[in-house]
């Protein structure tokens, strides 16, 4: 997206820019017959012409440019480029202000409403404390209001959809939500026990505590863990305010196996076709047949200045392309084993500074291609830095990637009991006993970074 800004951006400042494939005119050869011709006139001219020595008109009158794009557009004239469209919709505030047509409020009620909801979080709470709201109110607004009128325009807020909203902690948003199911269930009624009385320990996982305090079997404590389970503690992340959250990943890169053989294309989808005006060229050549003159002068200097901003521009986009597309032909050489089969047991072990050596760039350079290009595989679109990963020594010497180990780690927590999740101790254990030379605060570290919690918190009923 920032690439194509930028060309917009260069497309409206260089008039000598323009976007659309290059052209085969027919008068090209004439044209450059008279340019020529032009040329040779001029050693007969007096010295104020010395300036048009320095340059070949030739040069600007190339009409093939647009051969930076690494990929053939197969489409044909008559086919639209169809744009990926952008969902829209009612923010989370809109939805629940809506909401407000349906209250008998009067003017006071009604501003307060309008204030409370306008500072609701996008989850959906109020983080702001009354009589903070109190003040908020008679500062910005001019309007005088109890702590117990806001408290009951709140309540009213909190009967709104979606459920929960208007909560000022995760305790009043569940409690919220289990008050509307049926209060007939015994697993509802336990689940209301739990978030009025057992919060804490509930948040901890120690059900062994609350089942014994409240006198519950295992059976009716699993009922109404899954009720409160099934709640919704962020009512308002459904709706997003962001409209980035509707995008989509575009791929700058597409991998295909052919029969056993890796294809590499670059998506140049957001680079379009650039080419130098051919108006400009022909500019160029009346005002060097007129660089006697002082405004023929500047004329010349300008229409030249745009050329070449727009050949170098040309140029730039074009060693953008063919350095993205070294970087990941190494990276896909590197990892040929990955992109053949997509185990991601297969990843090698590598670092910014093997491809760095491999293509001869700098380190930033491939940094910056990492951390910001997508590459779309027969096994998905991933990011291109998820591909490089330390190092793990094995028992006999080998050198095997962190991802390997990452996904073995993942999978002995997903195939543990769930009533007695493994500890970081036990996991280091299991992966020692596969070969893997790891410490136990390694083991704690990919976990993290693989967003899995202790075992206390992955316990279960």
């Amino acid at each position: 997206m920032a690439l194509e800004q930028r060309i917009k951006e260069e497309l409206e400042e260089n008039p000598a820019l323009e976007e659309g494939s290059s052209e085969d005119d027919e008068d090209t050869q004439d044209l450059d017959d008279d340019l020529e011709a032009s040329d040779n006139s001029g050693d007969d001219q007096e010295s104020g012409n010395d300036d048009r020595d320095d340059f070949d008109i030739s040069e600007y009158l190339q009409d093939d440019d647009s051969d930076y794009r690494t990929k053939v557009n197969n489409l044909g004239p008559d086919e639209e480029r169809t744009e990926m469209p952008m969902a829209a919709g009612n923010s989370f505030h809109d939805m629940v202000l809506a909401q407000l047509g349906l209250c008998d409020f009067d003017d006071k009620q009604y501003m307060i409403a309008t204030h409370l909801i306008g500072s609701l979080d996008e989850d959906g709470y109020l983080r702001r404390e009354i009589e903070a709201v109190c003040d908020d109110l008679a500062f910005a607004q001019g309007l005088e209001a109890k702590p117990e009128e806001v408290e009951e325009v709140l309540s009213v807020i909190q009967t709104f959809d979606p459920a929960g909203v208007g909560a000022r902690d995760l305790r009043e948003c569940l409690m919220l939500q289990i008050s509307r199911k049926d209060p007939h269930k015994a697993s509802v009624r336990n689940a209301m026990e739990i978030l009025h009385e057992h919060m804490e320990e509930f948040s901890k996982k120690h059900y062994d505590k609350i089942s014994k305090s409240m006198e519950l079997d295992d059976e009716a404590m699993r009922a109404a863990v899954d009720e409160i389970l099934h709640l919704n503690p962020r009512p308002g992340g459904s709706y997003a305010d962001d409209p980035r959250s509707s995008q989509h990943v575009i791929p700058d890169f597409i991998i295909i196996n052919n029969d056993g053989v890796l294809e590499l294309t670059l998506n140049s989808k957001n680079a379009p076709d650039l080419r130098v005006s051919r108006q400009y060229t022909r500019m160029l050549e009346e005002y060097a047949k007129d660089a006697n003159s002082r405004s023929g002068k500047e004329a010349l200097t300008f229409v030249k200045q745009k050329l070449d901003a727009a050949k170098w521009f040309i140029d730039a986009i074009r060693q953008r392309q063919m350095t993205l597309i070294r970087t990941m032909d190494a990276i896909m050489q590197y990892q040929k084993d990955y992109f053949m089969e997509g185990d991601e047991k297969r990843l090698r072990p590598m670092i910014l500074k093997d491809i760095a050596q491999i293509v001869n760039l700098d380190l930033s350079t491939v940094s910056r291609v990492a951390n910001s290009k997508y590459v779309q595989t027969p096994f998905g679109t991933f990011l291109l830095k998820t591909f490089f990963s330390e190092s793990l020594s094995t028992d006999s010497g080998e050198e095997v990637s962190s991802r390997e180990v990452k996904k073995i780690l993942s999978e002995a927590i997903e195939a543990e009991d769930k009533r007695k999740p493994l500890p970081d101790e036990k996991l280091m254990k299991i992966l020692q006993e596969k070969g893997y030379n790891i410490a136990r605060r390694t083991v704690a570290k990919y976990r993290e970074q693989l967003n899995i919690p202790v075992a206390r918190m992955r316990k279960e009923l």
